[in-house]
Formats: C-alpha cells, sequence, structure tokens
C-alpha cells in the first residue's frame, strides 16, 4: 500500500505547506492577493509552478484549505478540482438535495 502524504512527500512539501499554512494570517492574505509573487518570495521555481499539482506535489490538505479560503473557493469546488470534474458533476456523486 502507498500512503499519498508519506515521510519523504511531507518533506519534499514542507516549505510549500507553511506558506499555504501561512494563510491563516490576515496580512499574509492579504499579500498574496495583492502580490503573489512577492508573497510566494523563499518558494522554488518548481514550487511555484506546481499551482495545479499541489495535490500530487504533497501539499497538505489542510494547508490547501487556506489557499482556498484565501481565493474565495469553497471545499466542494476545491474537491472537484482535484476530481478534475466540474461543480456539478461532483455534487451529482454527494447527497446533495437537488443536484443529481
Amino acid at each position: 500500500m502507498k500512503y499519498v502524504f508519506d515521510l519523504e512527500r511531507s518533506a519534499k512539501g514542507l516549505r510549500l505547506n507553511k506558506f499555504l499554512h501561512d494563510l491563516v494570517f490576515a496580512e499574509k492574505r492579504k499579500l498574496f492577493l495583492g502580490n503573489p509573487e512577492r508573497a510566494m518570495h523563499g518558494l522554488s521555481g518548481e514550487e511555484k509552478d506546481i499551482w495545479r499539482a499541489m495535490q500530487d506535489y504533497g501539499a497538505s490538505f489542510f494547508c490547501l484549505e487556506k489557499l482556498a479560503r484565501t481565493k474565495g473557493v469553497s471545499n466542494p469546488e476545491m474537491v472537484a478540482h482535484f476530481r478534475g470534474e466540474s461543480l456539478q458533476e461532483f455534487l451529482k456523486t454527494r447527497r446533495v438535495p437537488g443536484a443529481r
């Protein structure tokens, strides 16, 4: 069995996860929304280029939630994106009244 978030992946994603976790602070969210490149200072070029591959890279789901909140994206929208589905497609797989 292969774990999605093992020790190696955790270590690889440490800087990125710290960056995402810091979005709990209002000043970090404001900086990210106003000047993302400045906010990402300290991340490697690879880390800056992996926005669409963050989950595979090892970013913690809980830290990604902080990014989603900063961008105004709901959990269902974020999970749908991870699954490669539209929000409506994803909601059809949930027990959401009227979504099926």
